[in-house]
């Protein structure tokens, strides 16, 4: 199956369930190195002061070359993929990307490792997992 992982930079496990997933015999799209020797999009890239935006400079940067490439790249993942599996805790982008694979009739596969805020809108995942291992039993070929 081609699977696309959302989740968050900061996520530490992300690595581990990409991992997992391809041995298992999967492609996935890892946003983190989505090619060899691509690092994936970082709003650093375009300027190193980035987290002091205020919203035209964000409405701005979202023109920039370099985010339209990094749009580009996971667009082009999501609508390549056949199911998402969206690694909590993450945040808003992540969230946008599992609201697409639903809308489009896609899986999404929700992992939860922690406790977290309940959230109504998960009802329309394919699956809420608990443990890497529930969703590896779940998405084995």
């Amino acid at each position: 199956m081609k699977i696309y992982v959302a989740s968050s930079w900061r996520n530490v496990i992300q690595p581990r369930i990409v991992s997992g997933l391809r041995e298992l015999g999967h492609e996935v799209y890892d946003f983190k190195n989505p090619r060899e020797g691509d690092c994936g999009f970082h709003w650093s890239e375009i300027d190193p002061d980035w987290q002091n935006w205020d919203e035209n400079e964000y409405r701005s940067a979202l023109k920039h070359p370099i985010a339209q490439a990094g749009f580009d790249s996971d667009f082009n993942a999501m609508k390549w993929a056949e199911a998402c599996v969206l690694v909590l805790p993450c945040g808003r982008s992540a969230h946008i990307e599992a609201g697409y694979f639903t809308g489009s009739g896609k899986q999404l596969h929700i992992l939860i490792l922690e406790a977290t805020e309940p959230e109504l809108m998960y009802k329309m995942a394919t699956s809420i997992n608990t443990s890497a291992e529930e969703l590896y039993r779940r998405l084995a070929p």
